[in-house]
């Protein structure tokens, strides 16, 4: 099993480590209830250096990105970051991922822990034309600094201005004491705040001092248990959970990334089913009772019928109830359909509604 560059000093401050994606990661240091109201109130800090980095450089790194990615990186101009997916031959997806636009001829694909070997072969088998590829996940660290008040707590440690950073941009500047970080607002929480990319023989120093300058408004490390959560409120999926090798973009609801507008893997098939209309549908839902739904509960019509599966539950720590995601036949996907989850013997109803489930 991988560690962070920073597993040590998680572990000094007590969090509950767990294997995640081959890491040794912290799920929870406090609980989860009181990480996720520090994100969403104020300013918390999470090591997810376990994510993988890939720079694309050359004069056909573009090239190579948009035959493999979904989204149309071409409208990227420098300093601006794209959620896209990877499509693979099937209809299902490799992997979903943020792409950056260093400038024209480099590029920056950061892809989840769980399947860097996978991409990069992936991507691999694509490069006909001669892009230069590098895989830097083991030499980079990552820190998502989340919360509203993330910019006024971080504005010391920089002279870029945070709140110019608007969302899915980024910066390459200054950052905690190092000359050149990446400074980027592409999170996974919905309350704002940076991801900071840097080295992994800096980035102790950059977490020592983002910890420093978060004190006075209320900073606390926050573990991945959280960050389920605060991407669950806002209906953000999770590659292995809501999409996966096995189901469409379109049925993901991620149709806004897939753009028919140029040719990429599986272009073609992915047009025809958009055209003769997806079949299922990925939906979200609140329990109208008291009950928790979890990854993989069936999910029922007002019959009892079985009719999909939960991809995504969790109790909301913001709202006070259960929420989920699930795929359903497309016909049943109309905000306000009620439905049934089945939890243990008992059917507990629930209601399908519009996306995000926090509205901050």
């Amino acid at each position: 099993m991988k560690s962070t560059a920073l597993s040590h000093v998680h572990q000094a401050l007590g969090a509950k480590m767990v294997p995640f994606a081959g890491y040794n990661m912290p799920v929870s240091y406090e609980g989860v209830n009181i990480e996720h109201q520090t994100v969403r109130e104020g300013v918390g800090v999470f090591d997810v250096s376990h994510m993988g980095e890939f720079l694309i450089e050359g004069p056909s790194a573009l090239d190579l990105i948009q035959r493999v990615t979904s989204n149309d990186a071409a409208k990227l101009v420098d300093g601006q970051a794209q959620y896209s997916c990877l499509p693979n031959n099937q209809g299902g997806i490799v992997d979903d991922l943020i792409v950056y636009r260093l400038n024209s001829e480099k590029w920056l694909l950061v892809v989840n822990a769980s399947n860097i070997e996978k991409d990069w072969e992936w991507i691999s088998s694509h490069n006909t034309s001669g892009a230069q590829m590098r895989n830097i996940s083991d030499d980079f660290s990552l820190l998502a600094i989340q919360g509203p008040k993330a910019a006024q707590a971080m504005q010391a440690l920089t002279s870029v201005d945070l709140e110019s950073i608007k969302f899915y941009t980024f910066e390459v500047a200054d950052f905690a004491g190092i000359d050149y970080a990446i400074i980027s607002a592409t999170g996974y929480t919905g309350s704002g705040g940076f991801e900071i990319y840097c080295k992994n023989s800096e980035v102790e120093q950059v977490w020592n001092k983002v910890m420093e300058a978060g004190a006075d408004y209320g900073i606390k490390p926050i573990g991945l248990a959280a960050r389920d959560t605060l991407r669950l409120e806002m209906g953000y999926c999770l590659y292995g959970n809501d999409i996966d090798d096995t189901t469409s973009p379109l049925e993901a609801g991620l149709g806004w990334i897939t753009k028919f507008t140029k040719d990429f893997v599986n272009s073609e098939q992915l047009a025809a089913e958009k055209a003769a209309g997806i079949t299922n549908r990925l939906v979200a839902f609140e329990m109208q009772q008291k009950a928790i739904p979890r990854k993989d509960y069936a999910i029922l019509d007002i019959d009892g019928n079985s009719i999909g599966r939960v991809t995504s539950g969790t109790m909301s720590p913001s709202l006070g109830r259960g929420i989920g995601m699930g795929y359903v036949p497309a016909a049943m996907k109309a905000v306000g359909t009620e439905i049934q989850i089945q939890i243990r013997k008992k059917a507990v109803p629930a209601t399908i509604v519009k996306l995000p489930f926090y509205k901050g």
